[in-house]
């Protein structure tokens, strides 16, 4: 089975095409802005009409549109009453034409991401492309989904309750994974971390009858999700300490990345992975509990874990011309990742150790008391200097106390004369922030003011 065409969409989805129906898009798109030619494009009613931007989307090579009422465009067109639900309906029909032998679902506070690809690799399989974890960006995905796949690895994430319980609908699961319940987006959530252990747990509520899931042994709120009424159609499988799967062993590589020994009950399997830090190395004991617990050969296991390279922006490491390095984990924060890329960083070698960080968001009314706890664990984990900035950076200042810079915008922190100019040379690095404070910026900087190595393998 070839993707659908046009009339074939129409036939899972309903509505009325215009123009010519046999028309087979490559993909589909609901920004104008990265559109490639070949395209659906998706017009949505959101904060913006995406019916205005159709004509834009023509011009950057759209094939087909899909609109709630007719435009005035000699592109085919399929027409439909809510392009949001044709969208889903669209995500969740390929799914279920072309189905994988096994679909598992990745969720958790931190490290969705890098899990989904070190699974990905783990299992030899698809996987939804960059961060559509969403309830557009995931059947966005699908609609396209190739044939014949031995497995596909979703991404799901939420700030919501019952975004994941959507997700699973459209994506039904037979294998899951929570890298860990912590406290991103806590403000959305009236019950606390229960509230997110519930909407994490969405995930475990949609798997099939007889499906497993893999968790840290150590996180309580996975604990919690396992003793559930709604979760106990499903096997709960426990990854660490005293459990049948975990790791042990562990060895700093440096830039190399980890090296550890994962324990199964059929016995130990040697792992070297290219990302650094320990919480990597959980991320990818994770992976491979569900991958054999799901069937998959060990040995591709072990080697697919090896092959992941780390990201721009999630583990990237930059060793530096002038000495020292940059660990490049920018692309978002929360207390919990921060304090495991700050081990990350401790173990590597070089110079004095410090931190740039962007304030974090969606805490709601306790952000004050979570930055300063973040800021004194990091002085506490044995950071030196602290260079903080956003709405929240005097926080993380205060709980770091002495050898902390406290700046309120990316601005300020590049301008002004303590900044990022005043880092020393030879330091190591961790660069992270919301996603709403740009941290990659801070990385551009810091990478013009002292180039990458020659070594570097960074890009």
């Amino acid at each position: 089975m070839s993707l659908w065409s046009l009339f074939q969409v129409a036939s899972q989805v309903g509505g009325e095409i215009l123009g010519d129906g046999t028309v087979t898009p490559s993909f589909l798109s609901m920004d104008t802005r990265t559109i490639q030619p070949g395209a659906c494009f998706v017009a949505l009613r959101a904060e913006r009409d995406g019916h205005a931007f159709c004509a834009q989307a023509v011009e950057g090579g759209a094939a087909a549109l899909l609109v709630d009422h007719p435009l005035d465009s000699g592109c085919p067109q399929l027409v439909v009453p809510d392009t949001l639900a044709a969208l889903q309906r669209w995500g969740q029909a390929r799914l279920a034409a072309v189905r994988p032998r096994a679909v598992f679902g990745v969720t958790g506070s931190v490290g969705k991401t890098s899990t989904k690809e070190l699974l990905a690799a783990a299992l030899g399989g698809w996987k939804t492309p960059g961060n559509r974890n969403n309830t557009l960006g995931l059947p966005e995905a699908l609609a396209t989904l190739p044939e014949g796949l031995g497995a596909a690895v979703l991404e799901m994430g939420m700030s919501t309750p019952g975004e994941i319980r959507r997700l699973t609908e459209i994506a039904p699961l037979d294998f899951g994974l929570i890298t860990l319940v912590g406290t991103a987006h806590i403000e959305n959530f009236a019950k606390g971390r229960q509230g997110i252990a519930e909407a994490k747990g969405e995930l475990v509520a949609g798997l099939a009858p007889g499906g497993a899931w893999a968790y840290l042994a150590a996180d309580e709120w996975c604990r919690w999700i396992a003793g559930q009424p709604w979760a106990r159609h499903a096997e709960a499988l426990p990854v660490g300490e005293g459990q049948a799967y975990g790791w042990e062993g562990v060895e700093s590589l440096g830039a190399a990345g980890e090296a550890f020994r994962l324990r199964t009950p059929a016995g130990e399997l040697p792992v070297r992975i290219q990302l650094p830090g320990e919480h990597q190395v959980r991320n990818a004991a994770l992976a491979a509990a569900i991958a054999l617990r799901a069937g998959f050969d060990p040995e591709r296991v072990a080697g697919g874990l090896g092959a992941v390279l780390p990201e721009p922006g999630r583990g990237r490491l930059v060793p530096l011309a002038g000495g020292g390095c940059i660990l490049d984990e920018s692309y978002n924060a929360s207390f919990d990742s921060i304090l495991a890329c700050t081990m990350a960083l401790l173990q590597l070698p070089g110079g004095e150790a410090l931190a740039v960080l962007g304030s974090m968001r969606e805490l709601g009314p306790e952000a004050p008391r979570i930055h300063r706890e973040t800021g004194a664990a990091l002085k506490a984990q044995g950071l030196s200097r602290l260079w903080a900035y956003g709405d929240f950076a005097a926080a993380y200042a205060e709980g770091f106390g002495s050898g902390a810079r406290a700046f309120p915008d990316f601005e300020a922190l590049r301008d002004e004369a303590g900044g990022l100019s005043a880092i020393p040379p030879g330091a190591r690095i961790l660069v992270k922030g919301s996603r709403f404070w740009r941290a990659e910026r801070a990385v551009e900087f810091l990478l013009q003011s002292s180039p990458p190595s020659p070594q570097s393998s960074g890009s």
